[in-house]
């Protein structure tokens, strides 16, 4: 499918690895200038090289870090944009800190101040700094990215849940304030995907337990995390990112203010 973003601008918060990295080429594929936007330099210019390698179009690295302030957020995104031209999209998702899935007991004040910073403000503020220029085009798309776990909330996942709730209320609230204004918002849902961290897990869990890679995590996801998942597997980020490029297209024009689950058919 042609999703008509050739020649547009597009800003991946989290671009440089999993499924920030697959969004970003998905969309390069179809001819779009892409920036991609990760804390590590290193990786950031190696995912922009190979982006621009593989699609032939432009894709640039933004190091930086959006859990900061607006300050520097603001910076960021004015520097994706003297790169590659005004945006026509942004998507945010950037993933979170491992101490964000702890359990009420186990998180300190330290552990929520630094996951409402990662999970929930490094949202905002990217949001936050793209609207003024998606109002005053009369157009723009927004999609950010909350979890499955919202709908099944867990005892070991406590500040992880509550910010990526507090995601997904956010963007139906940029959604409806400024639809009017011809900026849509979407936020993504995903279920266990295999980023590399989930890759790590199946060999880590594989070498322990003296079994197959093959298997490992599915049997992980049915009997130790109780997860109900019609496929009875992880996801692939490509298959996430390839949604996330959708709904910043025209393609999904008439698209706004959903809650999209993308988690293999569970209850919710």
């Amino acid at each position: 499918m042609d999703l008509g973003v050739a020649g547009q601008a597009f800003l991946i918060v989290g671009g440089t690895a999993g499924i920030g990295l697959e969004s970003a080429r998905a969309l390069a594929a179809d001819g779009a200038r892409v920036a991609v936007l990760g804390r590590d330099e290193e990786r950031a210019r190696a995912a922009a090289t190979a982006i621009a390698a593989e699609s032939g179009t432009r894709a640039v690295a933004v190091v930086g870090d959006v859990a900061t302030d607006q300050e520097e957020v603001d910076r960021l995104v004015a520097e994706a944009v003297e790169h590659i031209g005004p945006l026509a999209g942004l998507a945010v998702t950037s993933g979170s800190n491992r101490d964000a899935h702890s359990t009420l007991e186990d998180a300190t004040d330290d552990i929520w101040d630094r996951s409402f910073q990662e999970q929930l403000m490094g949202t905002v503020r990217s949001v936050k700094a793209v609207l003024p220029a998606l109002r005053a085009s009369g157009h723009g798309t927004i999609v950010t990215m909350a979890a499955y776990s919202i709908h099944a909330p867990h005892h070991t996942r406590m500040p992880y849940v509550a910010f990526k709730s507090s995601v997904a209320t956010f963007t139906k609230n940029v959604a409806k304030t400024y639809g009017a204004e011809g900026v849509r918002a979407n936020c993504v849902c995903p279920g266990a995907v295999e980023t590399d961290h989930l890759s790590a897990l199946r060999r880590e869990l594989a070498e322990e337990r003296g079994v197959p890679e093959a298997g490992v995590i599915e049997r992980l996801m049915r009997d130790e995390w109780h997860m109900d998942v019609a496929l009875g597997r992880p996801g692939r980020p490509e298959e996430v990112g390839e949604l996330v490029a959708f709904l910043l297209s025209r393609r999904a024009g008439y698209l706004t203010g959903a809650l999209i689950n993308i988690d293999g058919g569970t209850d919710f």
